[in-house]
């Protein structure tokens, strides 16, 4: 019996150990990814951005300070904390802002920023304060390289956006891509202006490129996992799965409602973030079968 007491109070600190860590994990945090030299995530809550030291300064990415004007400023602190090379590059994944706010620290160091021409002409509509406007646009290609370290900047195509840029480093077989695929989750708020039937043709091409890890705009799950070729074809797996039930329920006059509120996606039910996301996912294939839009 002492001995079962016993086992039950270690199972208890051990619980409240794990929930522990997870209350003081900080808001900010810098790793260099495994394998690399000269690769680095930067974390702000639950948003990532990758930054690269090559042998001629920084090539960095995504402010990642929606509403924190000055929050870029934490970044470019972080970035001092591994290296007093000059910030060369800041290149914008793409246009919504809870990635690319907060760029104005990195143009005080001296950065040029980059993005997709549909990028710098939906900013130079919005006109955020906190948003500076690309200095150079990409169309469908470059490859921008920076001492020892060259990184491809590829447009896809429309997908999450009609503005996303894959970002590969070839010496490392890395790339860094936002928003598209959620690594171990179910998609969410993100579908709001996803465009389902280009977005499959975009991961295709994805899975095409030669890569073998993916730096995600949102950690991973579980444990801030890196993602892989798998997590793209299970994603492509889920909106060919969640397109065909949805199309279903248009063709039987059940969107937007019914089906928003009632149609369970069975499969995936099990994965983190579905019970959020699920109505999100299911809104836009209603519009896509039930609208054509």
């Amino acid at each position: 019996m002492r001995r079962n007491i016993l086992i039950l109070a270690a199972l208890a600190l051990a619980a409240g150990g794990t929930a522990l860590a997870q209350a003081q994990r900080p808001m900010i945090e810098t790793r260099k990814v495994e394998g690399t030299d000269n690769v680095y995530i930067f974390r702000h809550g639950n948003h990532q951005a990758m930054f690269v030291v090559t042998s001629e300064g920084v090539i960095a990415t995504d402010p990642i300070a929606y509403g924190r004007p000055q929050g870029g400023a934490a970044y470019v602190a972080e970035i001092r904390k591994i290296t007093d090379k000059p910030i060369r590059y800041l290149i914008y994944s793409h246009h919504h802002f809870d990635h690319i706010a907060g760029g104005q620290a990195f143009k005080d160091a001296g950065a040029t920023i980059i993005a997709h021409r549909r990028a710098k002409e939906r900013l130079e509509v919005i006109k955020d304060p906190h948003t500076p406007l690309p200095d150079e646009v990409v169309d469908t290609q470059r490859t921008l390289v920076l001492g020892d370290t060259a990184i491809e900047l590829t447009y896809v195509g429309p997908n999450h956006s009609d503005s996303t840029l894959v970002m590969r480093l070839p010496k490392d077989r890395l790339i860094f891509l936002v928003d598209l695929v959620p690594v171990g989750a179910f998609p969410g708020l993100g579908m709001i202006d996803f465009y389902p039937l280009e977005a499959m043709d975009s991961m295709k091409r994805i899975l095409a490129m030669d890569w073998d890890r993916m730096i995600p705009g949102h950690p991973g799950q579980p444990g801030d996992r890196l993602g892989t070729k798998k997590d793209v074809e299970d994603q492509i797996a889920l909106q060919e799965y969640a397109s065909q039930i949805v199309r279903e329920q248009a063709r039987a006059g059940r969107c937007w409602q019914p089906a928003e509120n009632e149609l369970q996606l069975e499969r995936y039910k099990d994965m983190p973030n579905y019970a959020n996301g699920r109505p999100y996912v299911v809104r836009r294939y209603c519009g896509l079968w039930g609208r054509g839009t």
